[in-house]
Formats: C-alpha cells, sequence, structure tokens
C-alpha cells in the first residue's frame, strides 16, 4: 500500500470510529488537495487545542480554500468538528477539512 493509500484509509478509519459513512472519493479528494503536508507528523494533524491552530484552520481552509465569508457560523463549525472528534488525540487534517466540507456543502470544490 502506498503512503497516500494509507493516509486515505487511516482517513477513513478515523470518520468511521466517530460514526460517519464517509465518501471514499472525497476523502480522497482532500487528501490530495493538502498535497505533501498529510506525510508530515505535525501538519498531517489539527492541535484542537490550540487557538491559533484554528484560526489558520478558518482563515487558510474555509475562508481561503472553500471561499467563505467570515462569520461566527465558521467558528461554530470548527467547535462542532472538533466536538464530533471529541476523544480522538490525533485529529487527522484530512478527517478535519471532510468534515467542514461537508458541512458547508462544498464537495463540488473537489470534484
Amino acid at each position: 500500500m502506498s503512503a497516500f493509500s494509507d493516509v486515505v484509509e487511516k482517513s477513513l478509519e478515523q470518520l468511521s470510529s466517530v460514526g460517519v459513512a464517509a465518501d471514499e472519493a472525497l476523502v480522497t479528494a482532500v487528501a490530495k488537495g493538502l498535497g505533501p503536508s498529510i506525510y508530515n507528523q505535525d501538519s498531517s494533524l489539527v492541535a484542537s487545542s490550540d487557538q491559533e491552530e484554528l484560526d489558520r484552520v478558518k482563515t487558510n481552509f474555509l475562508i481561503g480554500k472553500l471561499g467563505l465569508a467570515d462569520g461566527p457560523e465558521l467558528d461554530a463549525a470548527i467547535a462542532e468538528t472538533v466536538a464530533t472528534l471529541k476523544g480522538i488525540n490525533r485529529k487527522l487534517r484530512v478527517v478535519f477539512y471532510y468534515l467542514l466540507v461537508k458541512k458547508f456543502g462544498k464537495e463540488a470544490i473537489y470534484s
């Protein structure tokens, strides 16, 4: 199995562990969109207890990549995603971003 396939498989497993029936094609597309960062120990994870990290997710991903307007609904969606993944110490960035893409209905960006 390639390193990329391994990341996708781990992401699908993490989504399944929180009761999310994931779209494998979308998980794969989100992983591809993240590029080489998915292979780095630090950048492959989202530190949900670090507000600066969550602000970067909001600015770089939600506003930058998904093209959403800044507002309280972005912070609420991030908090909801953190709550969904509660109990998972190593929140995979692919999983975190996948949940946000689904939350805002932005799947078309990855098609």
